[in-house]
Parts: C-alpha cells; sequence; structure tokens
C-alpha cells in the first residue's frame, strides 16, 4: 500500500452563506493510531475480527480499504446472558498521518431500515478531505436491517402485491380494507418476527452503537446520521451524553412520535407536490403537461385514474403514489416523474415512472418490516379512529394526498406496546450540528427547528432555495460542506445558526427517475 500523501494545509473555501463566525473547538483531539486504543480505554475481552467484506459491499478507491466484522450484543439488554443478535460492521480506516487521525465516524443512511454496512464507501466518497483524513468511516447494519438479524415481515398484509390496493380509500368499504390490511401486517409482523420485534427499537439500536464504540477501543465516537439517523443520534446522545464527540444530524426528524411525524411528513408533501406542479407548467413545451398548476394537476390526476382502472405490467396507483413519493424528495427526480407522466397518457406505458435501479426482493421487504418494526417499537401508535380522523384531515388538504409515508398506522394493531417514549437529545452532550433543506418535504425544516430546541448548544444549518432531502455532502454546497467538516474535523461552532444559499428549482434534463 502506498503511504499517505504528506500533509496540506486546508485553507476553506469562501462561504455561500450568512451568519457563520466559528470559534473554537468543543473538545480536543485525540489523535490515536488505527486499530490501537486511545489512553485511558479499557480494551473488551473480544475486538471485532475484521475481514475482506462481502462481495456486494462496494469497494473504495485504492489505496483506502474496507473490512467488515460481526459484533455480538444481547438482543435483550434486561437480559444480558440470554439471546444474542448480531450487528454487522464496516470500517474504511482514516486517509490521513497517524497524526491527523481524530477517531471513528459512525454513518447512518436513515429509513429506519436502511442498512449501513455499504454506507461507509457510499457517503464517505462524497465527504470533504479532511474528514476523510481524520476519521476512520464506520459503516453497520442497525438490528433487524441487513446482515444484523433482518427483520421479517412475510407478505406483510399484502404491501407487495403487484398491482397494490390503492393507498387512497374513497368510501367506506375502502377505508375498512385499509384497516385490515394494517391489521394484517401487524399479525404478519408478530408472527415473522416472533420474540425479537419489541429489541427493534431505536434505543436498542443506540445501545448497539454504544458497543461498537466500546469494542473498537474508543473513548468517544462521532456520528453522522441522515433522516431517521437524525433521530437515532438524538437517541444516542439521550443515553451516552458524554460519549459523544462530533455529531452532525443531517435532514433532522421532528422530536415526536412517529405517527405525528407522518402526518406532518404527508402534509409537507402536498406542498411540494404544488411547487412541482408549478415546475412543470413552467416549461410546458418541455413536458407537455399543461401552462397552469391547474393543468398540470389534471394531467397528473388522470395518469391516477387511468392507473386505477387499468394497472400496466403490475404498476397500479399505489406503485404510482410511491414513484411520487420517492420523486418529490429530491429535485433531480422532478423530470423523470414529469416525463414519466406524459409517457403514460401519450402511449400506456410506465417504464419512466419506475426507479431506474427498483429496490425490489429481499432488500425491500427487510426495510418494509424493519421501518414498521422500529417505529412501532419507539413509541405508542395511534388508534384506529385517529387514523380515520387523519385520513379525513388530509382529504379536507387536498382530495388526492400521497400516503406512501404513513408506515406508523401499523402501530394502531402492534402486537406489543411500548413502555415509554424514545428519549432524545441530552443538555449534558457537547454542541451538535443540525442541516437541513428549508423546503424538504421528506423531513420538513420545522422538525429540525424543533429538534435544535430539544438539544441544548446546538446550530442549525439552514440550507435555503433548496428542495431535496439528504444535503450535506449531497447537494454539493460550499456553505453547508465548509461548515459541517470545519465543525466535524477542528470542532468549530458557528456562533450562531448558520444561512446558506441553495440551487433553487432545477433545470429540466433528459434525465429518467433514477
Amino acid at each position: 500500500m502506498n503511504s499517505p500523501a504528506p500533509r496540506r494545509p486546508w485553507r476553506s473555501p469562501a462561504l455561500i452563506c450568512t451568519a457563520v463566525t466559528l470559534v473554537t473547538s468543543i473538545t480536543p483531539a485525540l489523535p490515536a493510531r488505527a486499530g490501537t486504543a486511545p489512553s485511558g480505554v479499557v480494551a473488551p475481552a473480544e475486538r471485532p475480527r475484521f475481514a475482506p467484506c462481502p462481495a456486494d459491499v462496494p469497494a473504495p478507491p485504492a489505496p483506502d480499504r474496507i473490512e467488515c466484522a460481526t459484533l455480538r450484543v444481547p438482543l435483550d439488554r434486561r437480559h444480558p446472558e440470554g439471546r444474542r443478535t448480531d450487528i454487522a460492521i464496516s470500517r474504511i480506516p482514516a486517509s490521513g498521518k497517524p497524526s491527523e487521525r481524530r477517531g471513528i465516524l459512525l454513518v447512518n443512511p436513515g429509513g429506519p431500515g436502511g442498512t449501513g454496512l455499504d454506507y461507509a464507501t457510499t457517503k464517505r466518497a462524497k465527504l470533504p478531505e479532511p474528514v476523510r483524513r481524520s476519521f476512520d468511516v464506520i459503516g453497520f447494519d442497525p438490528r433487524g436491517t441487513g446482515r444484523s438479524g433482518p427483520a421479517d415481515c412475510g407478505p406483510m398484509g399484502g404491501l407487495f402485491d403487484a398491482p397494490g390496493r390503492d393507498p387512497l380509500p374513497h368510501d367506506a368499504a375502502s377505508e375498512r380494507a385499509l384497516l385490515d390490511s394494517l391489521r394484517r401486517t401487524a399479525q404478519d409482523c408478530a408472527s415473522g418476527t416472533g420474540t425479537a420485534l419489541p429489541h427493534l427499537g431505536t434505543t436498542e439500536a443506540a445501545r448497539d452503537m454504544d458497543a461498537i464504540r466500546a469494542a473498537l477501543g474508543e473513548r468517544r465516537l462521532s456520528f453522522l446520521g441522515v433522516s431517521y439517523g437524525t433521530y437515532l443520534g438524538a437517541a444516542y446522545a439521550a443515553l451516552h451524553p458524554r460519549r459523544v464527540d462530533r455529531m452532525v444530524l443531517d435532514s433532522v426528524v421532528a422530536p415526536e412520535d412517529w405517527h405525528d411525524f407522518d402526518l406532518r411528513q404527508a402534509e409537507a408533501l402536498l406542498r411540494a407536490r404544488d411547487t412541482f406542479f408549478d415546475w412543470a407548467s413552467a416549461h410546458p413545451a418541455r413536458f407537455r403537461l399543461g401552462a397552469t398548476r391547474a393543468e398540470v394537476r389534471a394531467h397528473y390526476t388522470r395518469a391516477r385514474v387511468g392507473l386505477a382502472g387499468r394497472p400496466v405490467d403490475g404498476f397500479g396507483t399505489a406503485e404510482f403514489d410511491r414513484a411520487v413519493y420517492r420523486a418529490l424528495g429530491r429535485t433531480e427526480r422532478w423530470t423523470g416523474l414529469a416525463a414519466g407522466i406524459r409517457a403514460y397518457l401519450d402511449h400506456g406505458t410506465v417504464d419512466g415512472l419506475r426507479p431506474a435501479e427498483p429496490f425490489t426482493g429481499p432488500e425491500s421487504r427487510t426495510y418494509e418490516a424493519a421501518n414498521r418494526a422500529v417505529k412501532c417499537a419507539d413509541g405508542p401508535g395511534p388508534t384506529p379512529s385517529r387514523i380515520r380522523h387523519d385520513l379525513d384531515r388530509l382529504r379536507s388538504l387536498d382530495p388526492l394526498p400521497v400516503l406512501t409515508g404513513m408506515e406508523a398506522w401499523t402501530c394502531a394493531y402492534w402486537s406489543h406496546r411500548p413502555e415509554r417514549r424514545t428519549a432524545l437529545g441530552s443538555a449534558a452532550a457537547p454542541p451538535v450540528l443540525l442541516v437541513n433543506s428549508a423546503h424538504d418535504p421528506v423531513t420538513p425544516l420545522p422538525g429540525a427547528r424543533a429538534m435544535h430546541r430539544r438539544l441544548p448548544g446546538s446550530r442549525l444549518v439552514t440550507l435555503h432555495q433548496d428542495y431535496s432531502h439528504g444535503v450535506f455532502a449531497s447537494r454539493g454546497n460550499a456553505c453547508v460542506d465548509t461548515t459541517a467538516a470545519e465543525y466535524l474535523v477542528r470542532g468549530t461552532v458557528p456562533r450562531r445558526d448558520v444561512h446558506c444559499t441553495g440551487p433553487g428549482l432545477p433545470t429540466p434534463t433528459d434525465g429518467t427517475s433514477g
């Protein structure tokens, strides 16, 4: 292996933002050689045995390397000598000199239900170079996902039928059918996942994070969580505030019950869809969907109604709504959505509406099972009457709401009730950096502001004029990336909240929904 290049001074580019005066670090650096325990750390009896990763885990460009291991932890920590479960972890060592090494940076891509073993490679590739030089990037599959005791809910009440049942009830009979499918999903999860089901929540995943820290011989850990990963990070800060080094929470989940969060998201999606209609109407020659919001909406409705009456190759209204949900979260997918609607109306084809790489098969089934298992383990679910009330509310806002993200509705019929809500944040934790797009429909900005209030000393970086989910080392914004990198590497915390300027609405391209 080639030796690392000599360290060059890191000079930050000019920040395209306001209110970014920085102060010095929150905690002193902890340099340590990769694979050795920092001073004062008691090494665990058994360290993870790293080896080459499975073939489907992408490798970073040479000379960097990725290695994988399995950590066994108690399934139920109230009974530490009882049944155990595996936590799959990956590691890409810091690329800088040993003197540059800051420690470990655990990364989580979101969900709940997302796998993280491969995220060490994909996310690290986008991180600023000073971050890559300073941290061992640690990916992990949270319990219930990927290679960490994956949850199995079987058919999940028909969720994987193609075409799926229309997710939007239009009368009393279809409303009863919705509730019945939720009940059957909960029953399938209880039957398929069994006694592990109550132990797949966020609190237990946060305890697994601390087990990873201890197994790697580190006094503290740093963490980068995206979307659900922000909720997981806040849970870790509540459990182990003094073991937090640096923490970036990007695209922040609100600190509330999952059902309430899902409802806020559904409302934000309606606003984002109107923005999409306006955007498509501004390019009538490109998409031929009309020159006003009303005209574009009429074409959208015509497509959905057509698929309800006659699905195409297993693609009906459920699949259409999932495509819309996915596209609204990233503006680079808007061209594909608009073009896909036009292609269906012109030719009856749905290829343009399908993701370029469908999230199907065992990976999709595990994701959907873990998603509901985590949400229903984290706190109380709604009642059936609350579900009916929320349906009425959403339909009063718009007769065609997008209900794809209302996963916590399943918790109304869950086989166990959590004793308490997931604790989030602690006054004893060091300052946390929060990042959010101003118009993100998946994790709306008010939720980030609520988490900001929950985390004393935290700072919020807002990317204005942006409409996408996932910001740091994702949107290519120098203001955001430099602020977060300075915080992670140097510990410099902005004196006040940071406001960055985003790209605005996208320019139509020839791309697909991707």
